[in-house]
């Protein structure tokens, strides 16, 4: 596989995982979902986005050297947590299917 293929890839793990990271946390959950939720699948909603991040890693060091890579990877870091934090700013609906726990806590 190409490397710009690779980097594309390492670029969609970043943002989904830091979407995920910022599910995890009750405000950003409320933003999206209006609902309150089960610790189970903020727990869930945490290692995934973990995951993620671990995924793009991989996809940068498949693509370049170490040395390289994680550069690349800190700079995807930063640019996706910035995409991030104007996403829950302006639409945040947008990541409504990212938010995949249909339980909520009852009673609020």
């Amino acid at each position: 596989m190409p490397d710009f293929l690779w980097l594309i890839a390492a670029l969609l793990t970043t943002l989904l995982g830091m979407a995920c990271l910022a599910l995890a946390m009750d405000v950003h959950w409320r933003q999206v979902r209006d609902a309150e939720r089960t610790r189970g699948s903020a727990i869930a909603t945490c290692s995934v986005g973990y995951l993620l991040l671990t995924a793009s890693l991989v996809c940068c060091l498949f693509a370049d050297t170490a040395t390289m890579a994680v550069l690349v990877w800190m700079v995807l870091l930063a640019i996706s947590a910035i995409g991030i934090t104007f996403t829950l700013s302006w639409y945040p609906r947008l990541l409504r299917p990212l938010a995949f726990s249909g339980r909520t806590r009852a009673g609020k």
